[in-house]
């Protein structure tokens, strides 16, 4: 007896889909094995937590479950081990100095307090991956127990006088140095308004946050979510001085950022341009392209901020 007609297209659309999902899997990209040279060397408790919730992205120990290797979820595994690892890699932990392994920390604990990662499209599957308040609060102590407050030191006291002395009789530049992916040193940051200042206690800085013309008259007009193209963040960079009775004051100059927003031009990076010139000579930030993707990951935890940790300070 012949099926009737609407049986036998149901059996033709699921027989062309099974067909699909089976070349599909023929496409299988690279997950290279990768040596682990350096692996972090932190308390075992904090190992764990971090092994659980970070490592299958974020080190050369990729374990990748049953579900993981069928497509397309395979592709997207590789794509975003790819991606984890390029912004930090626990494999190579050890060959960080140990400024940058504090900063690193800092940020996992910011990605991890702010619940950007693990990222929730990996905990719907992954469940395993998902950090209760306890580990969380066991990673917190761990970095919390980094954090000294102390008087400066006669060698930070020392820095800033040497640069300062040095810094009067420097001669501009007669090309400002740009980054690898073509952002220019602004000069003229020193003339915007001052927007926030931030405190990092990780790394004994503080930081002023200024604002062009267009991202001043987008807090005039509260129009900061999301910011507007030609918005432009300038975030200086100081030592922290600090004397015996608790009074602070600049330091030595260590870097300056910029976020440039322009929606089009950016739209690979959410829009923004981003850029780091380290020391007095003003060194651009980045060994490839890649370090782009460093600071979104940096930001991520912000997105619903359009990326931008900094709020206006209300007068």
């Amino acid at each position: 007896m012949k099926k009737p007609f609407y049986k036998r297209k149901t059996l033709r659309v699921l027989g062309i889909l099974a067909g699909c999902f089976f070349v599909l899997q023929l496409f299988r990209p690279e997950l290279k094995k990768e040596a682990v040279t350096a692996d972090f060397n932190g308390p075992e408790n904090v190992k764990t937590i971090l092994k659980k919730a970070c490592y299958d992205c974020h080190s050369n120990e990729t374990d990748l479950k049953w579900f993981d290797q069928f497509q397309p979820a395979y592709s997207i595994a590789v794509s975003d081990v790819k991606e984890g690892k390029a912004g930090l890699n626990f494999s190579e932990w050890g060959n960080m100095a140990a400024g940058e392994q504090k900063a690193k920390l800092f940020e996992i604990l910011n990605q991890m307090t702010t619940g950007a990662m693990p990222l929730k499209s990996y905990q719907l599957l992954h469940r395993s991956a998902i950090l209760s308040p306890d580990e969380i609060a066991v990673v917190k102590n761990y970095v919390a127990g980094m954090i000294k407050e102390h008087p400066a030191d006669t060698a930070l006291l020392n820095a800033a006088d040497k640069q300062f002395k040095t810094w009067q009789g420097e001669s501009k530049p007669a090309k400002l140095p740009e980054t690898l992916t073509g952002i220019p040193f602004q000069p003229d940051y020193k003339n915007w308004q001052v927007v926030s200042t931030t405190d990092r206690t990780d790394n004994g800085t503080m930081r002023v946050i200024f604002g062009n013309p267009v991202a001043m008259k987008a807090i005039a007009e509260h129009r900061i979510n999301p910011w507007p193209d030609g918005a432009i963040f300038a975030k200086v960079a100081w030592d922290k001085l600090q004397d015996a009775d608790g009074n602070v004051k600049s330091g030595a100059f260590k870097q300056v950022e910029y976020m440039i927003k322009d929606s089009k031009k950016y739209k690979s990076t959410k829009g923004w341009g981003w850029a780091r010139f380290k020391t007095m000579q003003l060194l651009p930030y980045g060994k490839n392209i890649g370090y782009a993707t460093e600071c979104v990951n940096c930001h991520r935890p912000v997105s619903n901020n359009d990326f931008v940790f900094t709020l206006p300070v209300k007068h």
